[in-house]
């Protein structure tokens, strides 16, 4: 008998980014294995075929994705947890698999309702992405009160997933407690739709196409950075770095692909000079990011979080691109020795890395190869599902529960 699996997920999914991806590749894996899933979620965000999605009641005056923290999000998330109430008098689920801290919140009254564990998965700490989004103000009043919420709805979850090993590090760091329920179930990536050029049929076409649309020249090397566009993504930084770059290397050509941002960061191009060799597409859809990735010579990453996961190095690697980022645990956990880093803000060193990069194409060949190997290796969707039913089984056995079957998987550690 499958399991019945139902996610939280306070966001606007589906969004064609970071944790959307994570919320959408886990459903379809553990489906792969035979369970049932239903995600809970916002109005607002793409159906995608094949998912279950429940969404709550659509508000008129709030119909648009918006990204990060935000005061709507206070009555969203209370008709949000109408909506799981509501779901499981149709069919009490076997397992709350919660996203964010807001769904671990709202995901707690049902989970001890109906006697299913409670699974959060953890993207990184709720009070530095608030400060992160500028929702919060470093030292403000409101800083202490929601470290404590943060706390406390970590200790009510079951089991914590992360998708890095630093994170859940820190958890356990931070909170002593938690030693035994926190697990890593790192970001993965599909490595036969996100492919590289040098494998893929008609990719030369392909990319002339696409620079033809974007009016790019076919003569330029690439640099593409595909995520959210705001400060703590780094695209201040990286646009500085643009600038430097474009001094020495005026052939180079910038690729940045994301929302919500578009306008603003188009006007610090514009300020730093450098317009014409930066093109800003807006929202990439999710199922057309391989083909925008295939077109870069070089990936880029300058996020400056030291929290939160960054699964658009898993689609960089996939499509073996040489990748650039700032040291951040994250970051050098994911791309390992193969990383070129540069240290955290530091715009000139980012400018350096992605030159020397540039300038030297056969090791960025190779890097991107060795890259597209690790991926395929060691960061599997279906080896991430098996992981999840074992640790379902956990968390069901430490609150005294039994789960309709037995997870396929054998036990994996914790951190």
């Amino acid at each position: 008998m499958p399991l019945r699996i139902l996610k939280i997920a306070p966001t606007s999914f589906f969004a064609d980014y970071g944790c959307h991806v994570r919320i959408l590749e886990e459903a379809r894996a553990l489906q792969r294995l035979g369970h049932e899933v239903t995600i809970c979620t916002y109005h607002t965000g793409a159906d995608v075929e094949g998912i279950r999605t429940i969404r709550i009641p659509r508000v008129p005056w709030h119909a648009e994705v918006r990204v990060g923290s935000h005061w709507h999000k206070l009555y969203f998330d209370a008709l949000l947890l109408v909506r799981t109430l509501q779901r499981g008098l149709s069919g009490r689920p076997d397992v709350v698999h919660a996203h964010l801290h807001e769904g671990a919140f709202i995901g707690f009254l049902p989970s001890r309702l109906w006697g299913a564990p409670l699974i959060f998965d953890y993207q990184g700490s709720l009070t530095a992405e608030m400060i992160d989004h500028c929702f919060l103000r470093p030292g403000s009043f409101l800083e202490p009160p929601f470290r404590l919420l943060e706390r406390l709805i970590n200790r009510s979850a079951d089991a914590i997933v992360t998708s890095t090993q630093s994170a859940a590090r820190m958890l356990v760091q931070n909170q002593p407690a938690l030693a035994g329920r926190v697990y890593t179930v790192t970001d993965c990536v599909d490595p036969a739709r996100f492919t590289p050029a040098w494998t893929t049929a008609g990719a030369e076409h392909e990319r002339a196409a696409l620079l033809a649309r974007w009016g790019i020249p076919g003569d330029r090397q690439l640099v593409v950075f595909l995520g959210l566009l705001a400060e703590y993504q780094g695209i201040g930084h990286l646009l500085r770095a643009a600038r430097t770059i474009l001094a020495r290397r005026p052939a180079t050509h910038f690729l940045i692909m994301g929302y919500p941002g578009v306008e603003r960061y188009a006007g610090l191009a514009a300020e730093l000079g450098i317009s014409a060799h930066v093109t800003f597409t807006g929202r990439i859809p999710y199922t057309e990011a391989p083909r925008y990735l295939r077109l870069g010579d070089v990936a880029v990453s300058a996020k400056l979080s030291k929290t939160e996961g960054n699964g658009k190095l898993l689609n960089y690697m996939a499509c073996g691109l040489p990748t650039v980022a700032f040291r951040t645990p994250v970051a050098e956990e994911i791309l390992g020795e193969l990383g070129v880093f540069a240290p955290v803000g530091d715009s000139e060193a980012l400018a350096a890395a992605i030159i020397a990069l540039l300038d030297d194409p056969q090791r960025g060949r190779i890097l991107g190869e060795r890259l597209r190997e690790r991926a395929v290796t060691h960061y599997s969707w279906d080896a991430a599902a098996r992981m999840l039913e074992t640790i379902y089984t956990a968390a069901a056995a430490r609150r005294g529960l039994a789960l309709p079957r037995s997870p396929s998987s054998r036990p994996s550690s914790a951190p």
